[in-house]
């Protein structure tokens, strides 16, 4: 169908009563998510974990499926026998990587789109240059002609990193804001593929860089997944109804939903840590310290190097942690090829668990 894709703001009410009632709820689970996720020691915990969650449930609306054990292996780069974990991993670390530049820039610009979706892809392709690019259904229908033109999506480009960065081009709520940033960006389809995974680590950033979030961890993903028929039905009511409405109405239930999710992921593991905590200072107060704890909550595989590196303590001396960790069960010992890993079976369980 024909359609031409028309540049932001959109020219319609953005606020209606219903969109205001749902905005209230959902910055309200905002703001607790936000405080929640303060309650653990060290951010870095709940960034490499529920990066890989949110990586996750976001690879697998595209249909690229992968295990948790897989995802973490290659997170520790042990060969894993999955395919799809190298894609996964990847948009974790594009997600990470989006969030350092962030968090240091303060903006996120087209060039920062292009480096995440470059690690995302491990390609250089860039924005789109050549024509032919269509969205088709489960039936093979033609359902959407994104932009063909170059230039057209340059200019369309242009004016979304505009819209995103310049608060006085449009004085919306952040979070209707999100909602219309995504139904662009995937209307725009910029690039030839990453389009869907690029697009909705842009959401996670964009509640980063406007301060409602310190650190990436909202779990959009697990509810589009959930609502997959309805996602893609708001997205196309907008381009042939012009209902905004339903779309921002959408987004805005899915903050709300996967927020309030979150808090509980994380409220698990925080409870586990705490069990952790007491088991360590009781059965092996020498060894015991912050640092050793965190890392056995930053990736359920753990392995020697990591103690190396993090305590600076010998091989010898983090061989022995580990395996005296193990003995009193708060770990369990595995091989693979000629190394020995450690893996903390309770966080895999509170993550398969609230998956």
């Amino acid at each position: 169908m024909e359609f031409n894709l028309p540049i932001l703001p959109p020219k319609t009410d953005l606020e209606t009563s219903k969109i205001f009632k749902q905005l209230v709820k959902a910055h309200k689970s905002l703001a607790e998510l936000k405080g929640t996720a303060k309650t653990i020691p060290n951010e870095n915990i709940l960034i490499d974990t529920l990066t890989l969650q949110e990586a996750k449930d976001s690879s697998e609306i595209e249909n690229i499926v992968t295990t948790h054990d897989d995802l973490y292996k290659e997170n520790i780069l042990i060969e894993s026998k999955n395919n799809n974990a190298k894609e996964v991993y990847n948009y974790a670390r594009g997600l990470r990587l989006g969030f350092q530049i962030v968090r240091k820039e303060k903006l996120l610009l087209n060039k920062h789109i292009l480096i995440i979706q470059k690690e995302l892809l491990e390609n250089n392709a860039g924005f789109r240059t050549q024509a032919g690019t269509k969205l088709v259904d489960g039936y093979g229908k033609v359902v959407y002609t994104p932009p063909q033109n170059p230039k057209e999506i340059l200019d369309l480009m242009g004016n979304l990193e505009k819209y995103i960065n310049d608060d006085s081009f449009s004085d919306v709520d952040a979070l209707i804001k999100m909602a219309v940033i995504h139904y662009q960006f995937e209307s725009i389809h910029p690039f030839y593929d990453g389009n869907g995974r690029t697009g909705r680590i842009i959401n996670i950033l964009y509640l980063v860089q406007k301060g409602l979030l310190d650190i990436p961890i909202l779990y959009l993903s697990r509810y589009i997944t959930q609502n997959k028929a309805e996602y893609y039905a708001v997205l196309q009511n907008v381009r042939t109804k012009n209902d905004w409405e339903s779309l921002v109405l959408y987004i805005l239930k899915g903050v709300e939903v996967t927020a309030l999710q979150t808090i509980d992921l994380i409220i698990e593991i925080k409870k586990l840590m705490q069990s952790y905590k007491k088991k360590l200072r009781t059965e092996l107060p020498k060894i015991y310290s912050q640092d050793l704890l965190n890392i056995f909550f930053k990736n359920p595989y753990t392995k020697t190097d990591f103690l190396v590196t993090e305590l600076q303590v010998s091989k010898r001396t983090a061989l022995n942690y580990l395996d005296a960790v193990t003995k009193i069960g708060l770990l369990e010992k595995t091989k693979e090829g000629k190394s020995n890993y450690y893996i903390n079976t309770g966080l895999i369980e509170v993550l398969v668990n609230k998956s």
